[in-house]
């Protein structure tokens, strides 16, 4: 499947602002079952500098910097990519005792792992969920994950929400309500209660109704064998190849799509438009 992509995000401020620098993660991540045929940036006005870095987790990420001043700011990436087919089932757990929860981390595994298994927003209530979601599994560690992503589908209403940043775990469990980053931060709360190391996901769910013209998230959970595998609690679904991953972390709010800010006295207003098509 030949996939091609266009994701535009527009920045209008009502009088003449200067730019701060702007990070910008839009472009995919390598994947083994993914290849990038066409890339295309552009951005309006053009950068004075403009790099092409490797972050501390691996995404690439461009960081801009600007020296005129302007009342609109355009980023638009442009490209194509080839998705192939795969089982994302197809793996086996090593050491095998990770089938069942709770599981160990081998070692070495473990020291690189630490920043996905902070116990930051896992409060007693998320405990208590993660476990009774656990023992309706049979503490099976892939029925775990698959029937927590179900759960939240089916329990939860999800609603659109452009701005801001994800709610606390807590908050959306006691709500049943949210956007897909909600969802996505909830779930990595009760990955990390039962010491599964977990991360978000920025990126594009093609064929999803709810995500048509959107940016997605979800997680990606790190399994002893099977190495780090998707699942998404807003479609209730493991990862396959509709997904396109554009960025992952420890930390949510580091692979926003664009970072950055202006220096003036005005207010702005953001458009963002994403459009998926097969060739």
């Amino acid at each position: 499947m030949i996939l091609s992509i266009e994701h535009t995000l527009r920045y209008s401020y009502s009088s003449p602002v200067s730019l701060t620098p702007h990070t910008i993660y839009l472009t995919p991540k390598a994947s083994p079952n993914q290849e990038i045929s066409r890339y295309q940036l552009d951005i309006q006005p053009v950068p004075s500098l403009l790099f092409k870095n490797t972050d501390i987790e691996g995404n690439t990420q461009f960081v801009a910097f600007f020296d005129t001043s302007c009342q609109e700011l355009s980023i638009k990436a442009n490209f194509d990519l080839e998705s192939q087919q795969f089982n994302p089932y197809h793996f086996i757990y090593f050491p095998f005792e990770a089938e069942k929860l709770p599981f160990k981390y081998p070692e070495k595994e473990l020291s690189l792992l630490q920043p996905y298994l902070t116990q930051e927003g896992v409060t007693t209530l998320i405990h208590q969920f993660s476990r009774q979601i656990a023992a309706e599994a049979n503490w099976k560690t892939t029925d775990f994950l698959v029937k927590i992503s179900k759960y939240i589908r089916d329990n939860f209403t999800y609603e659109k929400r452009i701005e801001g940043p994800a709610n606390s775990p807590e908050t959306t469990l006691l709500s049943k309500d949210g956007t897909c980053r909600d969802y996505a931060v909830l779930m990595i709360a009760a990955c990390k209660a039962l010491g599964i190391a977990a991360r978000f996901v920025s990126g594009y769910c093609y064929g999803s109704p709810l995500q048509s013209h959107e940016l997605h998230a979800w997680v990606e959970v790190y399994l002893p064998g099977g190495g780090w595998r998707g699942f998404d609690p807003t479609s209730g679904v493991i990862v396959d190849k509709q997904y396109i991953n554009l960025a992952s972390s420890s930390q949510a709010e580091l692979i926003n799509p664009v970072t950055g800010g202006f220096r003036g006295n005005a207010s702005s207003i953001l458009e963002a438009y994403v459009n998926i098509i097969e060739k």
